[in-house]
């Protein structure tokens, strides 16, 4: 199977483009390509906080025919999740910049690559969420926030765009994430890390595994994963 990796040089992105590639031919998206990565696969250099130029870049150097698309992007605020977070205190240039990026450059880079993906035996769209999507969230950072409610709204529009080409289309709402242990770090040892308060990434990568090993008769349309002890959820 040929998935690209949008947002692939760290934290999840890295932990899902070194648990797939043993299995799978990846193609990683990134602003740069990580210098210590050992797995040798396709890399195009992309920087999304230029969309335009970014999108240009990348679709003239992805494969022809993807199978899978994981879209692992997404950037927020600078006091994000710290307790003095305050929406009136952002900045407004930070603000749209988040917009584009998280929203404007995801309807281009999809708007693009669909075509290569369409036709296949099984075409797979996998959009990284949050928990900040969700109602009963209980977050505060407003721009964040609304950019995961888009990345939900995407997915929902797309499914109807193109039920009749079977695109399968799956939205992960993720909960905190322990991005300090990648998968060289046992995942027992990434759990007892976290606390109950963070989710490993090799739970995320299992999950990914699960749903690309799916026949073409069903797809997980949205799933919420959060830590055992948020006590939001």
């Amino acid at each position: 199977m040929r998935i690209m990796v949008i947002g692939a040089s760290r934290g999840l992105g890295r932990a899902l483009v070194e648990g797939l590639a043993t299995s799978h031919e990846l193609i990683g998206i990134s602003r740069s390509r990580p210098a210590d990565l050992a797995t040798d696969i396709q890399w195009i250099e992309a920087d999304m906080s230029d969309p335009l130029r970014a999108v240009e870049a990348i679709e003239a150097q992805a494969p022809q025919r993807l199978d899978a698309i994981i879209y692992n992007l997404g950037i927020w605020e600078a006091r994000a999740f710290e307790d003095d977070y305050s929406f009136l205190q952002d900045d407004d240039a930070q603000i749209l910049e988040m917009v584009s990026v998280n929203i404007g450059a995801t309807l281009l880079l999809l708007k693009r690559l669909l075509p290569r993906l369409l036709g296949g035996a099984k075409p797979q769209l996998i959009l990284t969420g949050s928990t900040s999507a969700l109602p009963q969230s209980g977050r505060p950072e407003v721009t964040f926030g609304a950019s995961k409610f888009a990345l939900k709204g995407i997915a929902e529009t797309l499914r109807e765009g193109f039920r009749d080409q079977r695109l399968a289309v799956t939205c992960l709402q993720l909960g905190y994430l322990n991005t300090q242990d990648g998968l060289q770090t046992a995942v027992e040892q990434a759990a007892q890390n976290g606390e109950g308060q963070l989710i490993p990434l090799h739970d995320v990568v299992a999950l990914v595994r699960t749903l690309l090993s799916l026949s073409d008769a069903s797809y997980v349309r949205e799933l919420v994963l959060p830590a055992i002890a948020d006590e939001r959820f």
